[in-house]
């Protein structure tokens, strides 16, 4: 695992529910666990603050970070989509994006591929993306990110005349694919969900172990958040695999959270000039809050 994304499973999963903000320190420890050193945890810290993605306050000798409103609209929207349940019929519109952005300007393209891309669109033809889900506010809180007034037109329609809505499925997204991989996801964990289980039941299970396990379990099942564009229920094939996936994710998940979340607050140091309001029942159980 990364640093940087270990970094941002941390803090959508668990910094968040407490002030948003910790000490470097609390960090260091808890990325030791998976094999992370100091400097790696330094460096990964000060890159993120020259992307705008973290910022960082002194207090006394000591660094608190917290995450900016750039980062901050990243993490929302992976938790939002992580902890959903995608159960939405199609409202009957699709939303169509069209960009043309200057080669002066490639890094910002890659930039808007990539957001396109985790928030489930799929691409028709060059700068042309579409998608059946209701993401216009998302799409325009990135235009309005990164400036794209001038480079992009976002439409709504009812209707595509040239082709049908099973071509267009067909053409932007790879069902098949993340069939496939969601399948290796549920025969990865469906064993690992018995062998919990039993370590639980024995009290032979550590809470930082338990702390481990959800934070790989998490890392590797926002993967899916790329690949599977979440939708309505009408276009999924009658066999999909991903609710299958889901169920096991979240069993999984609150098998292990209580002590993952105790071990979480064992290290956790937040600044003492802040009053903290902690809130321990949404760190554990993250799906009560979330609604699509």
């Amino acid at each position: 695992m990364k640093p940087r994304s270990l970094m941002f499973t941390l803090f959508g999963d668990f910094i968040r529910y407490y002030g948003g903000e910790i000490w470097i320190g609390s960090l260091i420890r808890m990325m030791s666990e998976f094999g992370i050193s100091e400097s790696s945890v330094r460096g990964a810290t000060l890159r993120m603050v020259q992307q705008d993605l973290l910022k960082v306050r002194r207090v006394g000798n000591k660094s608190y970070y917290s995450l900016t409103d750039k980062g901050k609209r990243r993490i929302e929207d992976g938790v939002r989509r992580v902890y959903s349940v995608n159960n939405h019929k199609w409202d009957g519109y699709w939303r169509i994006l069209t960009y043309s952005v200057p080669e002066e300007k490639r890094d910002l393209r890659n930039q808007i591929r990539k957001e396109l891309l985790w928030t489930g669109f799929g691409l028709m033809s060059n700068g042309t993306w579409v998608s059946p889900n209701p993401l216009e506010e998302q799409i325009m809180e990135m235009v309005r990110t990164y400036d794209l007034y001038d480079y992009t037109m976002l439409f709504s329609s009812a209707s595509v005349i040239s082709h049908d809505n099973q071509y267009i499925i067909e053409k932007g997204w790879n069902l098949h694919e993340i069939q496939s991989e969601y399948q290796t996801f549920i025969e990865t964990y469906k064993p690992k969900y018995e062998q919990l289980k039993d370590r639980v039941w024995d009290n032979t299970l550590t809470d930082v172990e338990a702390f481990v396990e959800r934070i790989y379990l998490v890392h590797i099942y926002r993967k899916f958040l790329f690949k599977d564009p979440g939708f309505p229920m009408d276009f999924l094939p009658s066999a999909w695999n991903g609710n299958v996936a889901r169920d096991l994710f979240w069993h999984i998940h609150q098998l292990i959270s209580t002590q993952a979340v105790r071990y979480f607050e064992s290290v956790f140091e937040h600044a003492p000039d802040i009053h903290l309001s902690a809130s321990r029942e949404r760190a554990i159980n993250p799906f009560a809050e979330v609604y699509l």
